[in-house]
């Protein structure tokens, strides 16, 4: 293999396979001298790719983790699970992780072969997740504004009010924003000329015009307490207190992260507080612990769930006398 790019390439993708190579193994697979293996492994280095030797008659390489994320080279296979991987995490808003998927999800997806696209496409087109209590995003349209974002590009949509109302947008995105259990846009509204924060699930065919945004100073530094803050300030805040009777170790993982709190009352009941914008979430998440339970706060949940209850009694009513 004479074509030095595509043999640094071809040399690269053996070493991320996890073992350790021998250079005159290396050297076989390529069709080149021992002494080549080497000034390419020293290029590799250069281009910041840890790649460790071993000593003694034979040698080795392996690629080891580094300081740095070095570029990876991903077949077909392991690409298409990646991006699945990624729209999955997107569209749920997993704390931690859910900005940081949809910027690999876009830099990812802006490379994919149209033939891959299609077949990650496909297997999102084919899966049915389990609904869950919060809004639904569509991942494609994260990563449009994403990619708007990253390219300072404006974008036009259309955007659905909580009234149903329907309206096109020309809007020049600033950031994404994932806030609780649901995905926001702050962008710069032009037809408005204001600064205005939209709720991604309520947005359909996002687009991206290629007309370049205006530099501009957002409304405040923190950008996500400040979605954050506005969004909360409008809509109505529900606390809840309730009672578990359950060890505190039997529903905490059932709980997880960052949907409220434990507080351990003895070996085996707890209180859960929480906050929320929804009855509905707080309901499904207290009925499907599986323990029994006691609601202290806020009435409106008491009368949720009451409501709940009649509707079950009244749907699993036997219609023989």
């Amino acid at each position: 293999m004479t074509d030095t790019p595509a043999r640094l390439l071809s040399l690269l993708s053996l070493l991320q396979t996890p073992r350790e190579w021998p250079g005159s193994e290396l050297a076989d697979r390529l069709e080149v001298s021992p002494r080549t293996i080497r000034r390419d492994i020293d290029r590799l280095r250069e281009l910041g790719y840890p790649v460790e030797a071993s000593r003694g008659s034979e040698g080795g390489y392996r690629l080891v983790a580094g300081t740095a994320m070095p570029p990876l080279l991903l077949d077909d296979e392991e690409a298409v699970a990646i991006a699945v991987g990624l729209r999955s995490a997107a569209g749920q808003a997993i704390s931690g992780i859910e900005e940081s998927s949809v910027r690999a999800l876009a830099k990812l997806e802006q490379v994919l072969p149209s033939r891959l696209r299609y077949r990650v496409g496909a297997l999102g087109a084919a899966t049915v997740p389990i609904p869950g209590t919060g809004s639904v995003v569509d991942p494609e349209h994260l990563t449009v504004f994403a990619g708007a974002i990253a390219n300072t590009e404006r974008t036009r949509f259309t955007y659905r009010t909580g009234d149903g109302t329907e309206s096109r947008r020309h809007v020049e995105p600033h950031r994404l924003v994932s806030a609780g259990r649901r995905w926001y846009l702050l962008g710069y509204d032009l037809d408005r000329d204001d600064w205005r924060i939209f709720r991604a699930d309520r947005i359909s065919e996002p687009r991206a015009t290629g007309g370049r945004a205006t530099p501009r100073q957002p409304p405040a530094k923190d950008v996500a307490a400040y979605v954050t803050d506005k969004m909360y300030s409008l809509l109505p805040t529900y606390s809840a207190c309730v009672t578990l009777h359950a060890p505190i170790g039997q529903v905490s993982p059932a709980i997880g992260e960052g949907t409220g709190e434990l507080e351990p009352i003895d070996d085996e009941s707890c209180v859960f507080h929480a906050g929320t914008d929804t009855l509905d979430w707080l309901a499904f998440r207290i009925l499907g612990l599986g323990c029994e339970f006691t609601v202290h706060e806020p009435p409106e949940l008491i009368d949720h769930l009451r409501e709940m209850a009649a509707r079950a009694r009244r749907g699993t009513k036997s219609t023989v006398d």
